[in-house]
């Protein structure tokens, strides 16, 4: 079975595995995985993997798309490498073709010429949520515009309220047919605040 491993120093990852499933989640987009699908387990990962540091990626209860997380200390031993390190294994195999809707002529490719542009995002959440839910809230806030939403930071501790966790969100808007002008960003800037305090979180002020 093939698979893609990564290893990285921590600093690359902005030292939180939070920003390592970004990375990951980003590549499974590319590969055309239903990303918005896909459950986050801890505690099963393989035994190479931190047990309080990783986690899998998987499609229901039995299909595994990938692991990721820290080196477990012993590894890292055993390599004489200095941690912690990160990474994540991704199995191609497991990573079902995109579903096409059948149709009889083939549609033609919609390509925009505009360049994309990206807005940040601070949620307050509870602890025990998991960025996922988040993610696919924002990401339908418009279809349309919106082509990609990562998770770059997650925060717990001073200025953040006992039993949440700060989750800081990049969105990455699409033009179709014209630059949008202020206003436009504004009202989509609404709507993802709109609809991300509709799933329980809460714009950090």
């Amino acid at each position: 079975m093939a698979s893609i491993l990564s290893f990285e120093k921590v600093e690359l990852y902005y030292g939180h595995v939070y920003a390592l499933k970004g990375v990951l989640t980003a590549l499974l987009d590319e590969l055309g995985a239903p990303t918005g699908s896909l459950q986050t387990a801890q505690g099963s990962a393989s035994p190479w993997w931190h047990p309080g540091q990783s986690a899998r990626l998987q499609l229901g209860p039995k299909t595994v798309i990938a692991e990721f997380g820290a080196l477990h200390p012993r590894v890292l031993k055993a390599l004489d490498v200095e941690g912690p390190v990160y990474g994540f294994e991704l199995w191609l195999e497991a990573v079902p073709e995109p579903k096409r809707k059948p149709t009889k002529t083939k549609g033609p490719l919609s390509l925009s010429p505009l360049m994309p542009l990206s807005r940040d995002f601070a949620f307050l959440v509870d602890r025990a949520r998991t960025s996922d839910e988040l993610v696919k809230a924002v990401a339908g806030a418009d279809k349309a515009l919106i082509s990609g939403v990562r998770v770059f930071d997650v925060y717990e501790g001073k200025g953040v309220p006992e039993g949440q966790k700060s989750l800081a969100v990049e969105v990455t808007i699409q033009p179709r047919e014209q630059t949008l002008k202020d206003a436009e960003i504004e009202a989509l800037s609404a709507r993802i605040v709109a609809a991300a305090e509709k799933a329980g979180a809460k714009l950090r002020s």
